[in-house]
């Protein structure tokens, strides 16, 4: 389970609390579409991603699907307001490929949580980074061209440019499918490297 350790990495985590964590994870194979969180349910899980790509979605004024957030290989697919405030989802939550994915229930969180002291300080290391990225996407949102979103998505995450949908890329990215077609395009052009 490298993608585990990968995941959790951390260095107070011994050996045996690592085995704990990964006992406390079924694995699954999920097809490409399936719903795994509903907007307005509350989320009683969370997946470490081993591979495909997910996606977070809501829906805006207008009835169409904003992408919100994407996963992929190696990250946790995870609404955490949900989860750990025990609250209504205000996203979908679905894979946008077939997907293996490691689950572990919300119980079993809290029982990991409660006896591994290590588990505790890489949750608040992980929502520490989790934190950071959003600010970062926020500042990015007003601060970046459309180009300059897409060219980092490009590089951060180049599986979601490959194996997803151009309407919910550019959705995520604050655009229209159009201008999207344009700024590819206009990448494509770009000398390698």
């Amino acid at each position: 389970m490298e993608i585990l350790k990968a995941v959790y990495q951390h260095p107070l985590l011994s050996e045996s609390d690592f085995q704990q964590i990964a006992n406390a994870h079924e694995l699954m194979e999920v097809p490409r579409g399936t719903l795994l969180l509903k907007e307005g349910k509350i989320a009683n899980e969370y997946y470490v991603l081993q591979s495909g790509v997910a996606r977070a979605y809501v829906y805006d004024y207008n009835n169409d699907e904003i992408s919100t957030e994407f996963f992929t290989e190696g990250e946790i697919v995870i609404s955490t307001a949900s989860l750990f405030q025990r609250i209504p989802s205000p996203e979908n939550i679905q894979t946008v490929t077939d997907c293996v994915m490691l689950k572990i229930e919300f119980g079993a969180f809290q029982a990991l949580f409660s006896t591994i002291p290590a588990y505790v300080d890489w949750g608040r290391l992980w929502f520490t980074s989790q934190l950071f990225a959003i600010k970062q996407r926020s500042l990015d949102m007003v601060q970046e061209t459309a180009t300059n979103r897409y060219l980092k998505l490009l590089k951060a995450k180049p599986q979601i440019i490959q194996n997803v949908p151009l309407k919910q890329i550019a959705s995520y990215l604050g655009v229209t499918d159009t201008s999207l077609s344009r700024i590819r395009k206009e990448v494509a052009t770009y000398p390698a490297g």
